[in-house]
């Protein structure tokens, strides 16, 4: 057993400040990059419906299925990460009601996650209270929310005026109160993010939302150069494994071509004289 293992009430409960430092969630969608995020320390690992976009090639999250986000648990719990896992509830899945909820959670905890999470504010109490009731732990997630793109008209920053960021608080509050253990909160004003972090008490985790929030998340494709293209201005690159790997098959692909690989060292031999007589 880890002892190191991270739980609910252990998140529920970290508040930043001068003795506790923010909170590190990154997403992960299998095993190699659970295993590499677990191993440099992250808090919680995310399986993000992300994974539509950096992992399968859709334009947004909104083709995802509740299989893909089984499938893609399955294989991040298998590491047995010390990071708490935490999965997407992906669109339509919990929209329709409570009981669609809690049928499609259920699958998602019984893939190995050890909570969900899911979209929108005061319009999801009633889900979220049912998934709780039903000993299902979630995590909020506020501002600009991915599975609600069209009716933003795109991947846009939200609570931008005073009345927005009236919504975004009373919303983050009655989650709160319906007994979500965190809330994400994306893409919105720093000072906005900044008064619900500090009104709340649960954490919050913030993706461009500046450095007042309780924790930090980034797509662990984003931060480490392997996706290509647009890239949000509020993706910190940390590697650039996407130039390495292309570099590195250039090279695979340039000893193929020149007949290098394999070299004799990098096959199979058999013993002196044992196929001298060999016929077909």
């Amino acid at each position: 057993m880890n002892t190191n293992k991270k739980s609910v009430p252990q998140i529920r409960a970290h508040k930043a400040n001068e003795t506790n430092p923010p909170i590190a969630m990154v997403t992960a969608y299998d095993a190699p990059t659970a295993r590499i995020a677990d191993a440099a320390g992250v808090d919680i690992i995310l399986v993000g419906d992300s994974l539509g976009m950096v992992v399968l090639g859709y334009e947004d999250t909104l083709s995802v299925t509740v299989r893909d986000m089984a499938y893609h648990t399955k294989a991040v719990s298998r590491t047995e990460p010390a990071a708490l896992i935490v999965t997407d509830l992906p669109w339509l899945s919990y929209h329709t009601g409570v009981k669609d909820a809690i049928k499609n959670a259920a699958k998602l905890i019984r893939a190995g996650a050890e909570a969900v999470k899911l979209e929108g504010g005061a319009n999801r109490i009633e889900i979220i209270r049912a998934l709780i009731d039903a000993e299902i732990p979630v995590m909020g997630h506020l501002g600009l929310t991915p599975q609600s793109i069209h009716t933003f008209g795109g991947f846009s920053v939200q609570a931008k005026t005073r009345d927005a960021a009236k919504k975004l608080l009373d919303d983050a509050l009655a989650i709160e109160e319906a007994g979500v253990f965190s809330v994400v909160i994306e893409a919105v004003p720093n000072v906005v993010a900044a008064k619900v972090t500090q009104l709340l008490h649960i954490p919050t985790i913030g993706i461009g939302a500046g450095p007042n929030c309780d924790g930090q998340v980034l797509v662990f494709h984003d931060l480490l150069g392997l996706t290509f293209g647009h890239r949000p201005k509020f993706v910190r690159q940390y590697g650039s494994l996407g130039e390495l790997g292309i570099k590195g098959l250039e090279g695979y692909v340039h000893d193929v071509k020149m007949k290098a690989f394999p070299s004799a060292d990098e096959g199979y031999h058999v013993g002196h004289g044992e196929f001298d007589d060999w016929n077909f």
